[in-house]
């Protein structure tokens, strides 16, 4: 799967159809198993990923790598991770709506070719890529619902927004995470 992925691949680290084309240093297409069952997509990419060309690196990719070897999953084997747009918005802010029209038939081109069974979305702009919500994704994070080529689509808590919320309290960010991140297992066990 990654030969059919390739060509995009190559499209999006020469991509210039909107202004982050200029400044980035790496376009950061992905990382993980094309053959895994679940896909991950995140936000954008920041610093570190902007750097080395992968998603997840810093310290938000080392937190979500923690959480995936709590319930056995690695990228290794089992995830697909990418994100939402491919380059890096300067001081990491949202992306906009034009960069995210830019990028999206790259996303697209991932999703339809490794048509994933689990869709992850990672934080608040991966959910505003694929849903219309009324609130937050606080009200909406452990939910399945339909996605592309009848994956199953579950919103979720970003890693940097679980290194900005320390408590493990009953109903804090990073307990329901832990919720979260065994229903996925169930799910994953159950395809």
């Amino acid at each position: 799967m990654f030969e059919e992925l390739e060509p995009i691949r190559l499209e999006c680290a020469t991509c210039q159809k909107c202004v982050l084309g200029r400044t980035r240093t790496k376009s950061v297409f992905s990382d993980g198993a094309a053959q895994g069952k679940i896909m991950l997509i995140g936000e954008a990419p920041g610093e570190n990923e902007d750097l080395q060309g992968k998603p997840f690196v810093g310290r938000a990719g080392q937190l979500l790598d923690k959480i995936l070897a709590s319930v056995g999953l690695t990228r290794a084997e089992h995830i697909y991770i990418c994100n939402t747009i491919k380059c890096r918005p300067p001081d990491n802010r949202v992306p906009t709506w034009e960069e995210k029209q830019a990028c999206r038939p790259y996303l697209d081109a991932q999703i339809d070719i490794l048509k994933p069974r689990i869709i992850l979305l990672c934080g608040k702009t991966a959910v505003d890529s694929f849903m219309t919500t009324d609130g937050g994704i606080s009200k909406i994070r452990g939910q399945w619902f339909d996605g592309p080529h009848g994956a199953k689509m579950m919103p979720i808590f970003h890693p940097s927004y679980l290194l900005r919320n320390q408590s493990h309290a009953p109903g804090s960010p990073k307990w329901l995470m832990w919720q979260d991140i065994r229903e996925i297992r169930r799910a994953y066990d159950s395809l």
